[in-house]
């Protein structure tokens, strides 16, 4: 599937305005035009985190599926997790268009979308209908861009989808809504987790089953605001990092032209930036907190690097809109190839094994 996308799809598609593509793909996978593509089972790649047991460690990144139209379909190309949204309240459309552009050179995506979405109402009759289907389907959730409380935003987004959700992110580092960053500040962040913990405590309750909230963070963080995030996840005992979001920097881009395009850089540029920072947070909240790896996800190798600098998990994106649908089964069966190699009983024991080189890359 991969050399036919490469051959044929993708050219098809990159004939079309990024926005529109994005929309047809997820059209392709409504009516089954890609194939169900699930590799073996392999144990090895079987991970427990936050008490969820994940098939492999590879998940779609929230961003695809912002409506939760397609989450089994994804789970069906072989991706053991996927998280739809990011879902506020009320729908928005977002920012003016165009606002996605592809950047082919360096393999990357700019994007200023700022959380377009159908909203909480039509997320819930979709992830209501697919219930039973099992299968891990995180739920990330944001604010109104223009809510007079984006606290209460967040809380609303767990107390709605906490009968649905195997797991919930709260995402305060896009870059595309107005201030959203300025929760990761230690007074607001901390003013955050213990509302949106408490709501997740109350339900939690009621359902009588965990119900993890991971929390999604900037790759453009200082060193001091990584210290108050990791303080702050301590103290409330949440459940999670995922590291990271799209970035502001530009550094290093060989498409000059569509770099000068506000809004969050995402693809393979990503990759050493959010890794260095995901090996920073690996040191700051030591070894028992669960996090995912996200940014530049592209292979097996770069899936499993992700995991030798701390990440239980890994999500991708960006990258399968250059390498197709069949990206997913392929870095998993390439990842129980690499565990092969290196002669390992479960990829948990090659995670950290890198860490040290990742905390001397310069951010």
């Amino acid at each position: 599937m991969i050399d036919v996308f490469k051959s044929f799809a993708r050219k098809g598609l990159f004939l079309f305005d990024p926005e529109t593509a994005h929309g047809l793909s997820i059209a392709g996978l409504k009516t089954g035009l890609f194939p169900a593509c699930r590799p073996a089972a392999d144990p090895r790649l079987v991970q427990t985190v936050a008490g969820l047991s994940f098939a492999n460690p590879l998940g779609m990144a929230a961003g695809f599926d912002k409506n939760a139209e397609v989450p089994d379909a994804l789970l069906r190309l072989g991706f053991g997790f996927a998280e739809i949204g990011t879902l506020t309240p009320r729908p928005q459309s977002g920012n003016p268009k165009p606002r996605i552009f592809r950047l082919e050179a360096d393999g990357a995506v700019i994007n200023r979308l700022g959380f377009n979405n159908e909203g909480h109402d039509a997320a819930f009759a979709r992830l209501t209908a697919r219930a039973q289907k099992g299968g891990i389907v995180g739920v990330n959730i944001g604010a109104n861009k223009d809510s007079e409380d984006r606290v209460a935003d967040y809380v609303a987004g767990i107390r709605r989808f906490a009968s649905l959700a195997s797991y919930f992110t709260a995402n305060i580092s896009s870059p595309n809504t107005p201030g959203l960053r300025d929760l990761q500040a230690r007074d607001s962040l901390s003013a955050l987790l213990s509302a949106v913990l408490a709501a997740r405590d109350t339900e939690s309750q009621k359902l009588g089953r965990p119900l993890p909230v991971f929390l999604k963070i900037a790759p453009d963080l200082t060193e001091e605001g990584m210290d108050d995030i990791a303080a702050e996840a301590l103290a409330h005992n949440l459940d999670g990092l995922i590291v990271s979001n799209t970035t502001l920097s530009r550094e290093g881009l060989k498409d000059q032209h569509q770099a000068g395009e506000a809004g969050g850089l995402s693809g393979r540029p990503l990759f050493e930036k959010s890794t260095a920072v995901l090996a920073r947070m690996r040191s700051r909240v030591g070894p028992d907190m669960p996090i995912i790896g996200v940014g530049g996800v592209s292979s097996a190798e770069t899936a499993l690097e992700k995991i030798r600098a701390g990440a239980d998990l890994v999500q991708l994106y960006s990258c399968m809109v250059y390498e197709g649908p069949g990206l997913p089964a392929r870095i998993v069966r390439d990842l129980s190839k690499l565990l092969d190699r290196e002669g390992v009983a479960s990829i948990r024991d090659l995670r950290d094994s890198r860490l040290d080189h990742w905390l001397s890359v310069k951010v």
